[in-house]
Protein backbone atom coordinates (compact mmCIF):
# COMPACT_ATOMS: atom_id res chain seq x y z
CA UNK A 1 0.00 0.00 0.00
CA UNK A 2 1.46 3.27 -0.90
CA UNK A 3 1.47 6.44 1.53
CA UNK A 4 -1.01 8.53 -0.46
CA UNK A 5 -3.49 5.64 -0.67
CA UNK A 6 -3.20 5.25 2.93
CA UNK A 7 -3.89 8.50 3.95
CA UNK A 8 -7.09 8.62 1.77
CA UNK A 9 -8.64 5.29 3.55
CA UNK A 10 -7.83 7.11 6.92
CA UNK A 11 -9.44 10.50 6.03
CA UNK A 12 -12.52 8.52 4.58
CA UNK A 13 -12.48 6.36 7.87
CA UNK A 14 -13.03 9.77 9.77
CA UNK A 15 -15.43 12.15 7.85
CA UNK A 16 -18.53 11.06 8.17
CA UNK A 17 -17.81 8.17 10.59
CA UNK A 18 -21.02 8.00 13.46
CA UNK A 19 -18.01 7.22 15.93
CA UNK A 20 -16.35 10.38 15.15
CA UNK A 21 -19.53 12.75 17.19
CA UNK A 22 -20.66 12.92 20.14
CA UNK A 23 -24.43 13.10 19.57
CA UNK A 24 -25.17 13.68 23.45
CA UNK A 25 -23.98 17.26 23.41
CA UNK A 26 -25.06 17.77 19.98
CA UNK A 27 -21.51 17.53 18.41
CA UNK A 28 -21.13 16.51 14.71
CA UNK A 29 -17.61 16.04 14.64
CA UNK A 30 -15.23 15.34 17.77
CA UNK A 31 -11.66 15.25 14.99
CA UNK A 32 -10.96 17.22 12.15
CA UNK A 33 -8.93 15.08 9.39
CA UNK A 34 -5.71 13.79 10.79
CA UNK A 35 -1.63 14.38 9.86
CA UNK A 36 -0.83 11.00 8.86
CA UNK A 37 3.62 10.16 9.59
CA UNK A 38 5.74 6.73 9.00
CA UNK A 39 8.73 5.94 10.47
CA UNK A 40 11.16 3.19 9.89
CA UNK A 41 10.96 0.07 12.21
CA UNK A 42 14.61 0.21 12.76
CA UNK A 43 15.23 4.16 13.11
CA UNK A 44 17.73 4.56 15.73
CA UNK A 45 15.37 6.88 18.07
CA UNK A 46 13.17 4.09 18.71
CA UNK A 47 16.32 2.72 20.97
CA UNK A 48 16.62 6.15 22.36
CA UNK A 49 13.08 5.84 24.42
CA UNK A 50 14.52 3.29 26.42
CA UNK A 51 16.96 5.72 27.70
CA UNK A 52 15.15 6.07 31.36
CA UNK A 53 15.84 9.90 30.98
CA UNK A 54 13.48 9.58 27.87
CA UNK A 55 10.46 7.13 28.73
CA UNK A 56 12.76 3.79 30.11
CA UNK A 57 14.03 0.46 29.52
CA UNK A 58 10.31 -0.85 29.53
CA UNK A 59 9.32 0.79 26.23
CA UNK A 60 9.01 -1.45 23.71
CA UNK A 61 10.67 -1.56 20.18
CA UNK A 62 8.92 -1.82 17.19
CA UNK A 63 10.34 -5.02 16.60
CA UNK A 64 9.61 -6.50 20.11
CA UNK A 65 5.74 -5.75 19.18
CA UNK A 66 5.80 -7.10 15.77
CA UNK A 67 9.22 -9.74 15.15
CA UNK A 68 9.52 -7.95 11.39
CA UNK A 69 8.34 -5.14 11.86
CA UNK A 70 9.18 -2.18 8.85
CA UNK A 71 7.24 0.68 9.55
CA UNK A 72 5.40 2.56 12.00
CA UNK A 73 2.23 4.37 11.18
CA UNK A 74 1.56 7.79 13.31
CA UNK A 75 -1.13 9.74 12.93
CA UNK A 76 -2.61 12.54 15.16
CA UNK A 77 -6.14 13.60 15.41
CA UNK A 78 -6.68 17.25 16.14
CA UNK A 79 -10.28 18.10 18.13
CA UNK A 80 -12.64 20.45 16.30
CA UNK A 81 -13.11 24.19 17.31
CA UNK A 82 -16.23 23.14 18.74
CA UNK A 83 -14.63 20.75 21.76
CA UNK A 84 -11.40 23.00 21.73
CA UNK A 85 -13.11 26.38 22.46
CA UNK A 86 -15.23 24.94 24.75
CA UNK A 87 -12.52 24.05 27.00
CA UNK A 88 -10.94 27.85 27.56
CA UNK A 89 -12.37 28.63 30.44
CA UNK A 90 -10.31 28.36 33.07
CA UNK A 91 -10.70 25.48 36.20
CA UNK A 92 -12.17 22.77 35.65
CA UNK A 93 -12.95 20.76 32.05
CA UNK A 94 -15.33 21.03 29.62
CA UNK A 95 -17.88 18.62 29.21
CA UNK A 96 -17.23 18.76 25.47
CA UNK A 97 -13.36 17.63 25.80
CA UNK A 98 -14.28 15.16 28.47
CA UNK A 99 -16.63 13.76 25.96
CA UNK A 100 -13.76 14.22 23.16
CA UNK A 101 -11.49 12.61 25.54
CA UNK A 102 -13.08 9.40 26.14
CA UNK A 103 -15.69 8.95 23.01
CA UNK A 104 -12.37 10.20 21.07
CA UNK A 105 -10.71 8.07 22.33
CA UNK A 106 -12.72 5.23 21.28
CA UNK A 107 -13.00 6.30 17.89
CA UNK A 108 -9.05 6.53 18.06
CA UNK A 109 -9.00 2.57 18.71
CA UNK A 110 -11.42 1.95 16.16
CA UNK A 111 -9.28 3.74 13.72
CA UNK A 112 -5.95 1.63 14.89
CA UNK A 113 -8.19 -1.28 14.36
CA UNK A 114 -9.43 0.07 10.39
CA UNK A 115 -6.13 0.57 9.75
CA UNK A 116 -5.11 -3.08 11.19
CA UNK A 117 -7.88 -4.21 9.11
CA UNK A 118 -6.51 -2.83 5.80
CA UNK A 119 -2.99 -4.20 6.48
CA UNK A 120 -4.06 -7.63 6.48
CA UNK A 121 -6.19 -6.76 3.39
CA UNK A 122 -2.57 -5.99 1.63
CA UNK A 123 -1.02 -9.30 2.78
CA UNK A 124 0.58 -8.09 5.70
CA UNK A 125 0.79 -8.37 9.52
CA UNK A 126 0.33 -5.50 12.31
CA UNK A 127 0.08 -4.62 15.68
CA UNK A 128 -1.47 -1.68 17.43
CA UNK A 129 0.38 -1.54 20.42
CA UNK A 130 -2.46 0.02 22.16
CA UNK A 131 -4.92 -2.74 21.38
CA UNK A 132 -2.47 -5.39 22.94
CA UNK A 133 -2.83 -7.22 25.87
CA UNK A 134 1.01 -6.37 26.16
CA UNK A 135 0.17 -2.74 26.51
CA UNK A 136 0.29 -1.13 30.56
CA UNK A 137 1.33 1.65 32.41
CA UNK A 138 3.68 1.83 35.20
CA UNK A 139 4.30 5.19 37.26
CA UNK A 140 2.87 6.97 34.55
CA UNK A 141 5.04 5.88 31.80
CA UNK A 142 3.73 3.69 29.00
CA UNK A 143 6.01 1.35 27.00
CA UNK A 144 4.44 2.72 24.37
CA UNK A 145 4.67 6.22 23.87
CA UNK A 146 2.68 7.53 21.39
CA UNK A 147 3.33 11.21 21.59
CA UNK A 148 7.26 9.77 20.62
CA UNK A 149 6.44 7.56 17.90
CA UNK A 150 4.82 10.82 16.83
CA UNK A 151 7.81 12.65 17.28
CA UNK A 152 9.80 9.99 15.59
CA UNK A 153 7.22 9.89 12.66
CA UNK A 154 7.57 13.50 12.12
CA UNK A 155 4.42 15.09 13.36
CA UNK A 156 5.66 17.74 15.74
CA UNK A 157 7.75 18.29 18.56
CA UNK A 158 7.00 18.58 22.20
CA UNK A 159 5.96 22.27 24.25
CA UNK A 160 6.52 22.46 27.98
CA UNK A 161 3.67 20.80 28.54
CA UNK A 162 5.08 17.52 27.33
CA UNK A 163 2.18 17.84 24.56
CA UNK A 164 3.42 17.10 20.62
CA UNK A 165 3.09 20.75 18.64
CA UNK A 166 2.52 19.36 14.70
CA UNK A 167 1.32 21.33 12.34
CA UNK A 168 -2.47 20.70 13.43
CA UNK A 169 -1.38 22.23 16.85
CA UNK A 170 -1.60 20.21 20.33
CA UNK A 171 -5.19 19.54 20.71
CA UNK A 172 -5.84 15.96 20.14
CA UNK A 173 -5.31 12.85 20.24
CA UNK A 174 -2.84 10.22 18.83
CA UNK A 175 -2.47 6.43 18.01
CA UNK A 176 -0.02 4.07 16.12
CA UNK A 177 -0.01 0.59 14.13
CA UNK A 178 3.48 -0.96 13.59
CA UNK A 179 3.38 -2.98 10.34
CA UNK A 180 5.53 -5.51 8.43
CA UNK A 181 5.42 -4.13 5.18
CA UNK A 182 7.43 -1.30 3.49
CA UNK A 183 6.21 2.05 2.87
CA UNK A 184 7.24 5.85 1.71
CA UNK A 185 8.18 7.36 4.69
CA UNK A 186 7.60 11.22 6.15
CA UNK A 187 10.20 13.57 7.01
CA UNK A 188 11.18 15.16 10.07
CA UNK A 189 11.46 18.85 9.54
CA UNK A 190 13.16 19.33 12.96
CA UNK A 191 15.96 18.52 14.84
CA UNK A 192 15.24 19.73 18.16
CA UNK A 193 12.95 18.26 20.59
CA UNK A 194 10.92 21.93 21.60
CA UNK A 195 11.53 23.18 18.33
CA UNK A 196 7.98 23.90 17.63
CA UNK A 197 7.70 25.68 21.30
CA UNK A 198 8.34 28.94 21.79
CA UNK A 199 8.56 28.82 25.40
CA UNK A 200 5.59 31.58 26.36
CA UNK A 201 4.67 29.96 29.32
CA UNK A 202 0.79 30.54 28.72
CA UNK A 203 0.65 26.65 29.14
CA UNK A 204 1.77 27.14 32.83
CA UNK A 205 -1.14 30.05 33.62
CA UNK A 206 -3.46 27.42 32.59
CA UNK A 207 -2.64 24.29 34.55
CA UNK A 208 -4.85 23.91 37.47
CA UNK A 209 -2.64 21.39 39.29
CA UNK A 210 0.13 23.50 38.55
CA UNK A 211 2.33 20.45 37.18
CA UNK A 212 3.75 22.17 34.34
CA UNK A 213 6.85 24.87 35.03
CA UNK A 214 9.68 26.40 33.13
CA UNK A 215 11.85 23.39 33.71
CA UNK A 216 9.34 20.47 33.51
CA UNK A 217 5.79 18.86 33.77
CA UNK A 218 5.80 16.83 36.70
CA UNK A 219 3.17 14.28 35.69
CA UNK A 220 2.25 12.93 38.92
CA UNK A 221 1.14 16.00 39.96
CA UNK A 222 -0.81 15.96 36.99
CA UNK A 223 -2.14 12.82 37.70
CA UNK A 224 -2.78 13.47 41.24
CA UNK A 225 -5.41 16.44 39.92
CA UNK A 226 -7.13 13.76 37.43
CA UNK A 227 -7.77 11.16 40.59
CA UNK A 228 -8.88 13.07 42.78
CA UNK A 229 -10.50 16.45 41.69
CA UNK A 230 -11.65 14.87 38.12
CA UNK A 231 -12.55 11.75 38.25
CA UNK A 232 -14.77 11.89 41.08
CA UNK A 233 -16.58 14.82 39.69
CA UNK A 234 -17.42 13.41 35.97
CA UNK A 235 -16.69 9.41 36.45
CA UNK A 236 -16.42 7.13 33.81
CA UNK A 237 -15.15 10.56 31.90
CA UNK A 238 -11.96 12.08 32.97
CA UNK A 239 -9.26 14.50 31.37
CA UNK A 240 -8.81 18.11 31.21
CA UNK A 241 -6.62 19.53 28.53
CA UNK A 242 -5.96 23.40 29.91
CA UNK A 243 -2.64 23.24 29.07
CA UNK A 244 -3.60 22.41 25.42
CA UNK A 245 -6.23 24.68 24.68
CA UNK A 246 -6.45 28.90 24.42
CA UNK A 247 -2.54 28.40 24.02
CA UNK A 248 -0.83 29.34 21.33
CA UNK A 249 0.15 26.16 20.13
CA UNK A 250 -3.64 25.00 20.42
CA UNK A 251 -4.31 24.73 16.61
CA UNK A 252 -0.57 25.47 14.91
CA UNK A 253 3.11 26.09 15.27
CA UNK A 254 3.00 28.71 17.15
Amino acid sequence: MKYEELVAQIHGFVEGNPLNRASDLNIEQIFALPLVGTASAGDPFFLELKDPGVVGEHHMLPTEWLKDARTVISYFLPFTEKITAANHIPGLPAEEWLYGRIEGEEFNRALRQFISDLIREEGGSSVAPLLDSRYNVVENRSNWSERHVAFIAGLGTFSLSKSLITEKGCAGRYGSVIIDLPMSLTHRKYRDIYEYCNFCGECIERCPSKAITTEEKDVSVCAHYINTEIIPRYKPRYGCGKCQTSVPCEDKIP
